[in-house]
């Protein structure tokens, strides 16, 4: 019996399964003689033109299925586990840990720190290296499994112990080396603290990380997110405009320095630090594809190009379906995005001039006021500083207010709470600039 049973949640219509006969409620056993430990087997050993499938029954009866198929054709099963493994929690206290910041009676799942490799490569998570054995490693190899986020913070071994509080976290960084020469793709991520791994620290970790190029393709420098609720931990500032203008120098000056060797800019700057600094965007082509924007690398950026796209492509398009565009509604966004969307809004109102729209910036007082990034905003939040303002026929939220494919803030406040609580209605709008002008629009 395997640790995690892989019982069977959906069969796809019209797939091997269904033809098969296997049913929700089925559990895989092995594949090939193989027992399963998680999905990276399972998609391994699922790939080739013929495969034999054992299966428990929901009655207990097992049947061993024979399977000719295409080559990386896939069965058609989804389980009720999707990792099929038990999640890894991360044991390190690292003194940047945001988990750690948060105040008491939010929900469990909200405490859960994750140091699991394999959410890597589903999720886009970062890991810090110091939860994976050596066999891990072999098996990322073996499976060629890309790309692995990688959270740094630095390549200083004993400062990394310090920061991580793990004696081991220097140690972990020699897996880089194993990865690299596999040739596994990899992006890099430091936690900016002031005082601690920024200044020399941080030049020395750039300058050490290159030896990694090309298969290490990116390394993002962003800002320690600084809660009030750090009683009794690790002692951290805030950064000001000054600490910020000389972040970006050290990270323009390396790019400038490895873009003509490797057309790769490499490190990369998150958004707050261009907003803190009062220095404009990059242009889109220092981003070398967005390779980060999940770690708020150029968002921004991404969010006013697809803006002017699309405002672009309105010229294009039958005038009449818009000309008459009126009502009056609000936009709601975090203290980082606002001077952005104030501007986009200014430039949609110029072009209609019978919609009205206001613009509202809301101050993360749950997590405290140094929190500015809108994924981070509360539902309670939102509606004490919404009430008794002019919002119009609707509000546009951005989309990673909420939990992934849920209608619930990070405090448990429902979309449906808001608009009871408010009286008007409210719009989840992507987070993408062509979105926003057809949410505005009332496409």
């Amino acid at each position: 019996m395997n640790k995690v049973r892989h019982v069977i949640s959906r069969i796809i219509e019209d797939s091997i399964a269904e033809e098969l006969g296997m049913e929700p409620g089925d559990e895989l056993l092995k594949i090939n003689g193989q027992e399963i430990k998680d999905i990276f087997d399972y998609q391994y050993l699922v790939q080739d033109e013929y495969i034999e499938v054992l299966i428990r029954r929901g009655d207990g009866e097992e049947w061993l299925l024979e399977i000719d198929k295409e080559y990386d054709e896939d069965l058609g099963i989804e389980f009720e586990n999707g990792l099929m493994d038990d999640y890894r929690s991360c044991h390190n206290k690292c003194i940047f840990c945001f988990i750690d910041q948060m105040p008491q009676g939010m929900r469990e799942t909200l405490y859960f720190k994750d140091d699991d490799a394999r959410l890597s490569f589903l999720q886009g998570n970062y890991v810090t290296l110091t939860n994976m054995s050596d066999e891990d490693v072999e098996r990322i190899i073996r499976y060629h499994l890309s790309p692995i986020n990688i959270s740094f913070q630095t390549t200083n071994p004993e400062l990394r112990c310090m920061m991580l509080h793990n004696r081991f976290a220097g140690q972990a960084l020699m897996q880089v080396r194993k990865l690299y020469e596999a040739g596994i793709t990899m992006n890099g991520q430091i936690v900016l603290c002031k005082g601690v791994n920024d200044g020399a620290e941080l030049e020395m970790s750039i300058a050490d990380l290159t030896a990694y190029l090309p298969h290490l393709e990116s390394v993002s420098v962003v800002p320690v997110g600084l809660s009030k609720y750090r009683e009794g931990l690790y002692p951290l500032e805030p950064f000001t405009r000054e600490d910020a203008r000389e972040v970006l120098q050290c990270i323009h000056k390396w790019q400038e320095e490895l873009y003509p060797q490797y057309g790769l800019h490499f490190v990369h700057a998150s958004d707050e630090w261009y907003v803190l600094a009062g220095e404009p965007l990059p242009e889109e082509e220092r981003y070398d594809g967005y390779l980060q924007l999940e770690n708020g690398v150029g968002m921004l950026r991404l969010l006013l190009t697809e803006f002017a796209e699309a405002m672009e492509a309105l010229d294009e398009q039958d005038q009449t379906r818009y000309v008459g565009c009126a009502g009056e509604l609000s936009v709601v966004t975090g203290k980082l995005a606002y001077p952005f969307l104030r501007d986009m809004v200014r430039q949609l109102c110029e072009r209609f001039p019978a919609l009205r729209i206001h613009v509202y910036s809301i101050a993360n007082e749950f997590f405290g006021e140094q929190i500015t990034v809108s994924g981070l905003l509360t539902g309670q939040d939102i509606i004490s500083q919404l009430q008794g303002r002019e919002l119009g026929e609707r509000i546009l939220l951005p989309q990673n207010v909420l939990r992934s494919g849920e209608d619930y803030f990070l405090d448990d406040v429902t979309v449906g709470d808001m608009e009871k609580a408010l009286q008007v209605k409210v719009d989840i709008v992507k987070s993408s600039g062509h979105d926003f002008v057809h949410a505005v629009l009332g496409r």
